[in-house]
Protein backbone atom coordinates (compact mmCIF):
# COMPACT_ATOMS: atom_id res chain seq x y z
CA UNK A 1 0.00 0.00 0.00
CA UNK A 2 2.66 2.89 0.78
CA UNK A 3 4.45 1.85 -2.42
CA UNK A 4 1.30 3.07 -4.42
CA UNK A 5 0.84 5.88 -2.22
CA UNK A 6 4.27 6.75 -3.01
CA UNK A 7 3.92 6.06 -6.59
CA UNK A 8 1.01 8.90 -6.79
CA UNK A 9 3.24 11.44 -4.97
CA UNK A 10 5.51 10.99 -7.22
CA UNK A 11 2.62 11.41 -9.85
CA UNK A 12 1.63 14.44 -7.90
CA UNK A 13 5.19 16.13 -7.86
CA UNK A 14 5.31 15.42 -11.84
CA UNK A 15 2.11 17.18 -12.33
CA UNK A 16 2.87 20.12 -10.18
CA UNK A 17 6.37 20.40 -11.99
CA UNK A 18 5.09 19.84 -15.65
CA UNK A 19 2.39 22.65 -14.70
CA UNK A 20 5.01 24.96 -13.00
CA UNK A 21 7.06 24.51 -16.60
CA UNK A 22 4.25 25.19 -18.46
CA UNK A 23 3.54 28.11 -16.63
CA UNK A 24 6.37 29.92 -16.85
CA UNK A 25 7.34 29.33 -20.24
CA UNK A 26 3.29 31.15 -20.77
CA UNK A 27 4.15 33.80 -18.16
CA UNK A 28 7.93 34.78 -19.84
CA UNK A 29 6.08 34.46 -23.37
CA UNK A 30 3.70 37.32 -22.33
CA UNK A 31 6.64 39.45 -21.50
CA UNK A 32 7.30 39.61 -25.35
CA UNK A 33 10.71 39.65 -26.88
CA UNK A 34 13.42 41.34 -24.95
CA UNK A 35 17.37 41.59 -25.59
CA UNK A 36 19.78 39.77 -23.21
CA UNK A 37 22.27 42.35 -21.32
CA UNK A 38 22.83 43.88 -18.29
CA UNK A 39 20.83 46.64 -18.76
CA UNK A 40 17.63 44.61 -19.79
CA UNK A 41 17.40 41.95 -17.86
CA UNK A 42 16.73 43.62 -14.29
CA UNK A 43 13.51 45.44 -15.89
CA UNK A 44 12.18 42.19 -17.28
CA UNK A 45 12.87 40.49 -14.01
CA UNK A 46 10.43 42.64 -12.35
CA UNK A 47 7.89 41.94 -15.02
CA UNK A 48 8.58 38.29 -14.43
CA UNK A 49 8.43 38.94 -10.88
CA UNK A 50 4.57 40.70 -11.25
CA UNK A 51 3.41 38.25 -14.18
CA UNK A 52 0.61 35.38 -12.61
CA UNK A 53 1.59 33.01 -14.65
CA UNK A 54 5.28 32.82 -13.39
CA UNK A 55 4.33 33.49 -9.65
CA UNK A 56 1.90 30.33 -10.31
CA UNK A 57 4.79 28.28 -11.92
CA UNK A 58 7.01 28.99 -8.82
CA UNK A 59 3.95 28.19 -6.33
CA UNK A 60 3.45 24.93 -8.49
CA UNK A 61 7.12 24.31 -7.86
CA UNK A 62 7.05 24.90 -4.65
CA UNK A 63 3.97 22.77 -3.53
CA UNK A 64 6.09 20.04 -5.72
CA UNK A 65 9.42 20.37 -3.63
CA UNK A 66 7.35 19.87 -0.58
CA UNK A 67 5.81 16.48 -2.17
CA UNK A 68 9.44 15.61 -2.80
CA UNK A 69 10.44 16.03 1.11
CA UNK A 70 7.52 13.33 1.77
CA UNK A 71 8.60 11.24 -1.27
CA UNK A 72 12.44 11.24 -0.29
CA UNK A 73 11.09 10.22 3.43
CA UNK A 74 9.75 6.94 1.99
CA UNK A 75 11.49 6.11 -0.62
CA UNK A 76 14.62 5.03 -2.49
CA UNK A 77 16.20 8.04 -3.94
CA UNK A 78 17.29 5.38 -6.66
CA UNK A 79 13.39 4.49 -7.58
CA UNK A 80 12.26 7.66 -6.99
CA UNK A 81 14.31 9.85 -8.89
CA UNK A 82 13.99 8.41 -12.27
CA UNK A 83 10.72 8.71 -11.85
CA UNK A 84 10.75 12.44 -11.91
CA UNK A 85 11.74 12.08 -15.80
CA UNK A 86 7.84 11.64 -16.72
CA UNK A 87 7.72 15.05 -16.31
CA UNK A 88 9.83 15.66 -19.44
CA UNK A 89 8.00 13.16 -21.60
CA UNK A 90 4.54 15.65 -20.36
CA UNK A 91 6.00 18.80 -20.94
CA UNK A 92 7.13 17.78 -24.04
CA UNK A 93 3.20 16.81 -25.49
CA UNK A 94 1.87 19.85 -23.54
CA UNK A 95 4.18 22.11 -24.91
CA UNK A 96 3.26 20.73 -28.63
CA UNK A 97 -0.35 20.90 -28.06
CA UNK A 98 0.04 24.20 -25.72
CA UNK A 99 2.22 26.12 -27.30
CA UNK A 100 2.61 24.73 -30.64
CA UNK A 101 6.65 23.53 -30.20
CA UNK A 102 7.97 21.61 -32.76
CA UNK A 103 8.28 17.83 -31.31
CA UNK A 104 10.48 16.08 -34.20
CA UNK A 105 10.56 12.41 -34.56
CA UNK A 106 13.89 12.44 -32.77
CA UNK A 107 12.43 13.90 -29.61
CA UNK A 108 9.33 11.34 -29.44
CA UNK A 109 11.87 8.28 -29.45
CA UNK A 110 13.72 9.73 -26.92
CA UNK A 111 10.24 10.29 -25.40
CA UNK A 112 10.19 6.62 -25.42
CA UNK A 113 12.95 5.58 -24.45
CA UNK A 114 12.45 7.62 -21.33
CA UNK A 115 9.08 6.07 -20.93
CA UNK A 116 10.16 2.37 -20.52
CA UNK A 117 13.27 3.93 -18.54
CA UNK A 118 10.32 4.95 -16.17
CA UNK A 119 8.69 1.84 -16.68
CA UNK A 120 11.55 -0.45 -15.93
CA UNK A 121 12.52 1.23 -12.63
CA UNK A 122 8.64 1.68 -11.69
CA UNK A 123 8.48 -2.56 -11.87
CA UNK A 124 11.68 -2.61 -9.46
Amino acid sequence: MVKYLVLALILVDVVLNVAGQLSLKYGMSQLGNFAISLTTLPPVFMKAATNFHVILGLFCYGMGFMVWLIVLAKAEVSYAYPMISLGYVFTAILAKVLFGEAVTLTRMGGILITCLGVFIIARS
